[in-house]
């Protein structure tokens, strides 16, 4: 029987139904003799007759009702099957999963909602790292796709920017430097204890950089591995902080923090989204990208307008 084709299960089912080749013939747009010829060949696999001729009617043997329960199932599980390929191809169904960087996580839930409603029938699973750990995520694929700062280096990725992502020193609303108007010289920031992120974080990376590109070195005060927790002690008081201005956006609107405006910032890299290169790109990775490179920048905008407006004044002075 390995060599029965899907074309000789349905012309079979056809003649079991309409009990004549004439009639199966018509419905399959096929001649009578094309038919029967079809069904000799799958009799000769089998190795036993499929139907009783006579002059009114094909009946199906024993044999014969036996295979068409098996045939039905076969092509129900075969339009199923492609069913869910068109679903898939779509985008429509699957499991989808995110890792993303912990500043991400200020908009990336905020957007699966829209994804969510759009496409309905994708699962969707959310790992939350620093920049180390979602890149480890990726690399050993526990992950699908990810949502970054800086892409990784030193397995092939796709990488691809779909925001701008701006970052900056971060103080208590009645800092000294909050309400200058000036921009401030970056060795005036060294003399601020600082809270930083973590060694692995991109946000500790930008600051770095930041600072050897100008030859100054900050007086670190005090490392977190979160950025609420850096949030809260800069709120309260323990320093100052170089922080995605994304991750501080509900503080800068309500007026809990102020940007200090260090010359030579904000600091802005781009967000991107990033999925492994491999043969195969899974359709529901395609539909979260395609989604990100689409929305990513107009959404950010709109739910971050006192960022947008920050980042403006800063560019000018």
């Amino acid at each position: 029987m390995k060599h029965v084709t899907m074309r000789q299960l349905r012309i079979f089912v056809t003649v079991a139904k309409e009990g004549s080749i004439t009639k199966a013939a018509e419905r399959l747009f096929l001649t009578p003799p094309a038919v029967s010829m079809q069904i000799k060949e799958l009799e000769t696999q089998i190795g036993m007759a499929l139907f009783e001729r006579n002059a009114r009617r094909f009946e199906l043997t024993t044999v014969g009702e036996y295979f068409l329960l098996y045939a039905k199932k076969i092509l129900d599980l075969v339009t199923e099957a492609e069913e869910l390929a068109k679903r898939l191809q779509e985008g429509a169904v699957g499991e989808l999963k995110i890792g993303m960087v912990s500043t991400a996580q200020y908009f990336v839930p905020q957007m699966l909602g829209d994804f969510r409603r759009e496409h309905p029938g994708i699962s969707l699973s959310l790992r939350v790292g620093n920049r180390a750990q979602v890149v480890a995520m990726l690399e050993s694929r526990e992950i699908d796709i990810a949502v970054m700062g800086r892409p990784p280096e030193g397995f092939a990725v796709r990488a691809e920017a779909f925001a701008g992502h701006p970052s900056g020193f971060v103080a208590p609303p009645d800092h000294p430097l909050a309400d200058e108007t000036r921009s401030i010289d970056p060795k005036v920031i060294r003399r601020e204890p600082l809270i930083v992120r973590e060694a692995g974080s991109g946000t500790r990376a930008a600051m770095d950089l930041f600072f050897a590109e100008r030859r100054v070195t900050p007086t670190v005060a005090m490392q977190m591995e979160s950025n609420e927790a850096i949030k809260q002690a800069v709120i309260a008081g323990l320093g100052v902080a170089f922080l995605s201005l994304h991750t501080v956006g509900g503080e800068l609107a309500r007026g809990e923090l102020k940007v200090i405006p260090v010359r030579g910032t904000p600091v802005v890299r781009s967000w991107y989204v990033v999925h492994r290169t491999s043969q195969f790109v899974a359709p529901t990775v395609e539909a979260f990208r395609y989604f990100l490179l689409e929305r990513g920048q107009s959404f950010l905008q709109q739910h971050f307008p006192h960022v947008a407006a920050i980042c403006e004044r800063l560019g000018a002075a």
